[in-house]
């Protein structure tokens, strides 16, 4: 069994990324994994601030919501960065969690990939909903998870789940007439199937 952390990085409480982030969810419970859902639209957590606080021994600085994340983060086997697609790339909610990893990281002589620091290591997955569906839809926000979180940071990339034509923001969630929610069931519930 594993502890997996879905953060919800922005869309409508019952919108098309929710019921994702749901789908997923109840697939990988049904494998008997424990998940927690933590949506950015009940927490504030801003950017970070490049002030290199954290790089002196003392926490984060800023006083909102993600130093309360923080146990979720660490206890967690695997987060999953569920985001509708924003200007071609994940939310600004979510970009302001991934930034405050930074404060995560320890120091490293020897780090991993060239770095300075080493963050914790954790297995990751992205889930991603969009009205359009063309074959460069998610080029941009795939492209930020590979380099950011799996190439930097250093997190496993476990999969995702780009769902494409969800319908316009005007037209209210489609993702049901979809086969999406399924998808992300099923990976949901695969994930560590050996």
């Amino acid at each position: 069994m594993k502890n997996i952390l879905v953060v919800l990085g922005g869309g409508r409480p019952r919108g098309n990324t929710a019921q994702l982030a749901e789908a997923f969810a109840e697939g990988a419970r049904a494998a008997g994994h424990r998940v927690e859902i933590v949506s950015l639209l009940d927490k504030e957590v801003r950017g970070c601030i490049g002030c290199n606080a954290c790089r002196r021994g003392k926490p984060c600085v800023q006083k909102d919501d993600f130093n309360s994340l923080i146990p979720h983060i660490l206890a967690a086997d695997l987060i999953a960065f569920a985001s509708p697609l924003y200007f071609w790339t994940i939310s600004s909610r979510l970009k302001a969690f991934i930034e405050r990893f930074y404060c995560l990281a320890k120091e490293n002589a020897a780090p991993p990939r060239g770095r300075y620091e080493q963050y914790p290591v954790k297995d990751a997955a992205l889930l991603m909903t969009s009205a359009d569906d063309f074959f460069w839809t998610f080029e941009q926000a795939v492209s930020y998870y590979q380099f950011a979180l799996v190439n930097y940071i250093g997190f496993r990339d476990r999969g995702m789940v780009l769902a494409g034509g969800c319908g316009g923001t005007a037209d209210g969630p489609q993702i049901g007439a979809t086969g999406h929610l399924k998808e992300a069931y099923e990976f949901g519930r695969g994930l560590y199937r050996e």
